[in-house]
């Protein structure tokens, strides 16, 4: 069972029985219900990780033909039967409690936002989750976890560099990997994705390392997205708007998604519907998936007419020398 990145490696290894179909429990219900926003005063670090974003994300992933989030389904858990029962950690069958309404909760084990007060209750055994597909063990398909030149500062006042800085893509274009390879457009791959579900949470980003710098980014932990379908974050833009730069794939399945035939609101809500927890996303979350892909391509549209189409839309690879052996590294 999973409530945040940060829990996994206090419980160790996931115990219940979703080991044996491959599965694995994903992010449990909040305290947030489908059809409330993220409150305004909420920053992005504090905000509700949902399990119906992980399924969103994973059926929006697929739809951008990106296909880099595990697949991952809603189900109904029994926490009783299907987790405490079955499993021998003894971390995780301590966090178990039965609250004053006679209902099962658990709460995480890390270093914050993990105590009884953020317990998650089943009604009184079930609960609403997503489960997502194991990746492969590290030993088999080693990753590697990335700082995101465009991370946010994590602070209640800080900014980093990109924040205050319109020219900082100049920067990361000179630096390793992104100066080489498709790293850079992947990150705005990345970008797109995260805006469409305004997930401002993207601090890393993992990738097997058998692929090299042109391997894909893996969108992981998508559960800090479909918060606020009423305010569109630019900020999360940022990558595309300073670096002008986007895959012409990227665009032109972009540009299919905007047109009446293939609206993407109409491509989600048909996608969802497959999900035993449908409906997973509130209508105006799903009209919001459609304005925010309106902002997307207007903000290509200026970076070709400030830069020309040849210099934005990218055929291939970034296509630049390879560094040398002097040139700063960002993968550490």
């Amino acid at each position: 069972m999973r409530l945040h990145p940060d829990c996994e490696t206090q419980w160790g290894p996931p115990q219940a029985g979703s080991e044996v179909l491959g599965l694995r429990q994903g992010h449990v219900q909040t305290h947030e219900q489908r059809d409330e926003e993220t409150p305004v005063d909420f920053f992005y670090f504090i905000d509700f990780q949902r399990h119906n974003a992980e399924i969103a994300a994973f059926h929006l992933d697929r739809i951008l033909d990106f296909r880099r989030v595990p697949p991952t389904v809603g189900r109904l858990v029994n926490v009783t039967k299907e987790i405490l029962e079955v499993t021998k950690n003894e971390i995780l069958q301590s966090v178990f409690f039965v609250s004053p309404a006679s209902n099962v909760c658990f709460f995480a084990k890390c270093p914050y936002m993990c105590k009884t007060e953020y317990a998650v209750c089943g009604n009184p055994h079930l609960l609403e989750g997503s489960l997502s597909a194991f990746l492969p063990s590290l030993n088999l398909a080693p990753r590697l976890s990335v700082p995101n030149p465009w991370i946010r500062s994590y602070s209640l006042s800080g900014k980093e560099e990109w924040e205050v800085n319109p020219l900082y893509c100049d920067t990361v274009k000179q630096v390793y990997p992104y100066n080489s390879s498709n790293r850079l457009l992947n990150i705005i791959d990345m970008a797109v994705f995260d805006f469409l579900i305004g997930n401002m949470d993207r601090h890393h980003y993992e990738m097997f390392t058998k692929f090299g710098d042109d391997g894909f980014l893996i969108h992981l932990d998508n559960a800090r997205g479909f918060g606020r379908h009423s305010h569109d974050e630019m900020s999360i833009l940022s990558p595309l708007s300073q670096c002008c730069r986007i895959k012409k794939k990227t665009l032109l399945h972009l540009q299919l998604l905007a047109h009446a035939d293939y609206r993407l609101s109409d491509m989600m809500r048909e996608s969802l519907l497959e999900d035993q927890l449908t409906p997973i996303l509130t209508e105006p979350h799903l009209l919001a998936l459609d304005r925010r892909l309106q902002i997307i391509l207007r903000t290509v549209e200026g970076c070709i007419e400030a830069h020309g189409e040849q210099s934005v839309v990218a055929n291939g690879p970034a296509g630049q020398s390879a560094p040398d052996s002097g040139q700063a590294n960002w993968t550490s």
